[in-house]
């Protein structure tokens, strides 16, 4: 009776998932057969420059992360220096800017009204701005920028677990540095460049803040099928989500292939290689001085946010630095109800969000790992597909699907309600609960819960005193990158609220519209300080 009970449950998590992730695809593409908007798609030239620039751009945003983040890596890791460790964490702060924050940070600073085209063009006494920030180039500008994290933490994950007496037997057998790094350290590596690769393609691919601020006339897939829907052309909409679709699978199934089936596992002491100390002092202070540099370069933006969120409303015109500063703008956040319902929308939608998922990903885990049941693959398979989609494509299968009421077809009327942007954060939060808590049931041993339940504990005893505190560095840690995410969406949130349930981003945006930027970056600053708390706590626990 307790098999067939698991397997119950097992069918009703599959057919769950199938219904949140699966289905709302199913149903877009069977509207992208629409022989007219396929026509309209093939034979447009726009459609298709769309469609490549999505791809080049989320090639060379891989590159540039890359060239930035794994020196990076390398240098923080494998040499000691003064403020190593300091310097080491201030280099990953970038990754508690939510995108569109960050967009707007590198807009203050880098626009043509920003701090330092402002001050090149005193300094050269121009009558115009120095440049425009718009096109490809800005947008690659802001990736590399806010992407570079993803290899250097990957790098720095995977050469701390570099077993140095695999280094030691390389150099001899009479091995160089060179040929060490090529044949030894690389392959091993492998794994962790792979993995920030994808990553870093796949966040590119669905980016929307950047080229949406900063593309100009310059159009990416996911800006395409938001004005495609914005113009009222559906049909054209669904065929452009679709082949969005095809193209981050694609992508996928490519960078993973590359991993290819000859990976070296090493198997040794476990003795990650100790960082090398810089003896020569002129180059070890060399290495301190470019490291705070850096580390102020990559602070900029914060810096820059913090400060323009203190210039009150039409006190900065032509100035360099704003003339005057004061909290008016967080007094006015604060104070001002219609201010408020934003921020709370966002903190309580990426709330429940975040709890759903935690909990469909402890069921999952717990049916893949620990019962093993017939489904399991599929579960794992549904828990994980929402990473390989962007956003957008998400948002418009949800919309699409959820517009129609046919209840023998799982169809419900969605749109327009406070349901439907909570749905969207749970499950883009789905990937991102289902690794990590998926991960920690793997390195949990069976024979703790066994102990316990030999000891007289019952299964909610066990799971409550056992299981769920070996789970909590997974749990926390997904659950925390998975609320973040929600606290700072911008994709799926501009194609699905509604005035009711606008979250911040949508805020940010109507802020900026009206001139309103010191507000705007008030709003920025508070996200920015949330999502360094909760990633903090996350980290910690």
């Amino acid at each position: 009776m307790r098999l067939r009970r698991v397997d119950l449950v097992a069918a009703l998590v599959t057919l769950l998932l199938a219904w949140l992730v699966v289905y709302p695809i199913l149903i877009v593409a069977g509207e992208a057969s629409n022989g007219a908007a396929i026509h309209a798609f093939l034979s447009r030239p726009g459609e298709w420059a769309a469609l490549w620039a999505s791809v080049w751009i989320s090639l060379v945003s891989v590159i540039l992360a890359a060239a930035i983040g794994i020196p990076l890596a390398f240098l923080f890791e494998w040499f000691d220096f003064p403020g190593r460790k300091t310097l080491g964490a201030l280099i990953a702060l970038p990754v508690v800017l939510p995108p569109l924050v960050g967009v707007i940070a590198f807009l203050f600073l880098y626009g043509e009204s920003g701090f330092i085209a402002r001050a090149i063009q005193a300094a050269l006494h121009l009558d115009n701005a120095p440049w425009r920030l718009q096109g490809a180039a800005a947008i690659l500008l802001v990736h590399a920028y806010s992407m570079y994290v993803y290899f250097y933490l990957f790098m720095r994950a995977g050469l701390a677990k570099l077993d140095v007496s695999m280094l030691e037997a390389a150099q001899a057998l009479g091995a160089d540095r060179r040929t060490t790094l090529w044949r030894v350290i690389v392959p091993l590596l492998r794994p962790s460049l792979i993995g920030a690769a994808i990553l870093t393609f796949m966040t590119a691919l669905g980016s929307f803040s950047a080229p949406y601020i900063f593309g100009g006339g310059f159009r990416v897939m996911t800006t395409q099928i938001v004005a495609t829907k914005l113009n009222g052309d559906r049909p054209l909409a669904m065929v452009e989500t679709v082949a969005l679709a095809v193209v981050a699978i694609a992508g996928l199934l490519i960078l993973r292939r590359t991993e290819g089936d000859d990976i070296l596992v090493a198997l040794g002491k476990g003795i990650a290689p100790r960082p090398r100390p810089i003896r020569r002092t002129g180059v070890r202070w060399l290495a301190t001085g470019a490291g705070w540099g850096l580390a102020v370069l990559l602070l900029l933006p914060h810096l820059t946010l913090i400060l323009v969120s203190l210039v009150p409303y039409g006190a900065w015109t032509t100035e360099i630095l704003p003339p005057v500063i004061n909290l008016e703008n967080y007094r006015r956040l604060f104070s001002e109800a219609e201010r408020l319902r934003p921020m709370w929308n966002s903190f309580w939608m990426a709330g429940v969000s975040t709890l759903l998922a935690v909990a469909l990903a402890i069921v999952g885990g717990w049916l893949v790992v620990r019962r093993r049941v017939a489904w399991r693959r599929a579960i794992e398979g549904l828990l994980a597909l929402p990473w390989a989609l962007p956003g957008t494509v998400f948002a418009i299968a949800l919309a699409t699907t959820f517009s129609v009421r046919a209840p023998l077809a799982l169809r419900f009327v969605l749109v327009g309600t406070v349901v439907l942007l909570p749905l969207a954060y749970l499950v883009r939060a789905l990937p991102l609960t289902g690794r990590g808590i998926l991960a920690s049931y793997r390195q949990l041993d069976p024979a703790l819960e066994e102990a316990a339940a030999s000891l007289g504990a019952g299964r909610w005893r066990t799971f409550a005193r056992v299981t769920l505190p070996q789970l909590r560095p997974g749990l926390a840690a997904g659950a925390s990158l998975a609320f973040v995410a929600g606290l700072g969406d911008i994709v799926a949130s501009i194609v699905l609220y509604t005035f009711e349930t606008r979250p911040v981003s949508i805020e940010i945006l109507s802020s900026l519209r009206l001139d309103e930027t010191g507000v705007a970056a008030a709003f920025g600053v508070v996200l920015m300080l949330v999502s360094a708390i909760v990633l903090s706590v996350g980290a910690r626990r």
